[in-house]
């Protein structure tokens, strides 16, 4: 074979595995483009799928939060929104604000020490004490007896015996991690040591959670307060529980002395007692 056919095919097979390497690179090319292709449209579908699940997410949110009910406050709550059930004279000198979660056993002991102080100056007028009902046990420990014994006091107020039954939750308050004010047999069971509470209307008010929507309000401005534990007690506005505040029924009557000094007592209508 002479030099020039040697030449030749090997001109042509050089020229043969060029175009080949060509073609190669030129199918690599369209691969990576369709497989680019491809996840570009599984992220667009993803995306997609990310934003319908947030929607959904966002309207299940709403629903909810709609599907929980009117906000019912009990008859006579006063103050922003209606969330404060107050007790006393309406025109007493002096304002005691307390923040209380009815499985709490901080609030219980509390209760235990200052209630009879607390009515006392309530009855004579000195002061009116204004209640904000707060589920904080609920939240930390789970259950629903936070929130149904505050709904149930006050469905008591709207009898007008939310005092009485307040101080009966708090007698028979359970251990907290017993969450026996969930079961709302135990709620109508305690009235019965209130005269007159157990009606009809409060049994129906109980059972159907009329307030539970306003109890959950009650607990966001709670929330919202820059408060961040019960009970939280405040004397015309200033905190004087807890902490560095060695508050007892004594010094507590006292303060309200200092606080009415040349101040007329407030007008007392009768308050049932359990």
């Amino acid at each position: 074979m002479s030099q020039r056919n040697r030449d030749g095919k090997r001109s042509a097979r050089e020229a043969l595995r060029e175009q080949r390497a060509k073609d190669q690179a030129r199918d690599k090319r369209k691969r990576t483009l369709v497989v680019a292709g491809a996840v570009v449209a599984v992220l667009a579908i993803g995306t997609g799928i990310g934003l319908a699940v947030a929607g959904n997410s966002s309207n299940s949110s709403t629903s909810s939060s709609s599907s929980s009910g009117p906000v019912t406050p009990p008859k006579g709550a006063t103050g922003t929104d209606n969330l404060v059930i107050p007790v006393g004279a309406a025109d007493a000198p002096s304002t005691l604000t307390i923040y209380e979660d009815f499985r709490c056993p901080a609030c219980d002991a509390f209760e235990k020490s200052f209630t009879p102080t607390i009515h006392q100056l309530e009855d004579s007028g000195q002061i009116r004490t204004e209640y904000h009902l707060v589920t904080l046990i609920d939240g930390n420990l789970g259950g629903t007896g936070s929130l149904n014994a505050a709904n149930a006091a006050a469905c008591a107020q709207d009898q007008g015996k939310f005092r009485a039954y307040h101080d009966v939750l708090y007698s028979n308050q359970p251990d907290e991690q017993n969450d026996k004010f969930a079961d709302k047999n135990t709620l109508l069971t305690l009235a019965d040591k209130v005269p007159g509470l157990k009606t009809p209307a409060f049994t129906a008010c109980v059972t159907d959670g009329t307030h539970n929507s306003w109890v959950k309000k009650s607990n966001d401005a709670f929330n919202h307060s820059g408060f961040n534990s019960t009970p939280t007690v405040l004397l015309n506005g200033k905190s004087i529980y807890g902490g560095n505040n060695n508050l007892t029924p004594a010094s507590l009557t006292q303060m309200v002395q200092a606080a009415n000094k040349g101040k007329p007592a407030g007008k007392v209508t009768a308050t049932p007692s359990p």
